[in-house]
């Protein structure tokens, strides 16, 4: 299975805000952006979805920044990638060019079986899990901002 460039930017993004540690300021999106090493535009279309999610919240104001809520920290990775991901399957069999063998093909189910078999895999991790030594302390070291 492979997930979109905005799936795998959204995770990174909830991956670094989970090591935002207490005491250290939020991050703005335009940081979250220059950590994760895409354009700030592309980080505010993830952050826009994860705040839509519930995952993260957008403060304002003075102190204001990126805050990783409750549900983003013990979040399924599993459902956040199916939140994320869509509805779309792995291949498309309808649209503008139908596959004349649709009808009677059994390799959409397989393939429906295997993505859930995918998001399956995921659903036991959580973001907090993501973010276990070794993986926190590198996200940490991804920006030179002083902490506390």
């Amino acid at each position: 299975m492979r997930l979109t460039k905005f799936t795998d930017l959204a995770l990174r993004s909830v991956m670094r805000l989970a090591v935002v540690r207490d005491g250290d300021e939020p991050m703005a999106t335009r940081e979250v952006a220059e950590v994760v090493g895409v354009p700030y535009t592309h980080a505010a279309k993830a952050i826009t979805r994860l705040q839509h999610l519930g995952v993260v919240e957008a403060r304002r104001g003075r102190g204001g920044g990126l805050i990783l809520t409750d549900l983003g920290r013990r979040a399924s990775v599993g459902w956040l990638v199916r939140e994320l991901e869509g509805d779309a399957e792995v291949v498309e069999c309808e649209g503008d060019n139908p596959c004349p063998l649709r009808g009677a093909c059994r390799l959409r189910g397989a393939l429906r079986d295997a993505q859930e078999a995918f998001y399956a895999a995921l659903d036991p991790l959580t973001v907090t899990d993501l973010v276990a030594s070794p993986a926190g302390p590198v996200l940490i070291g991804l920006t030179d901002r002083p902490s506390g």
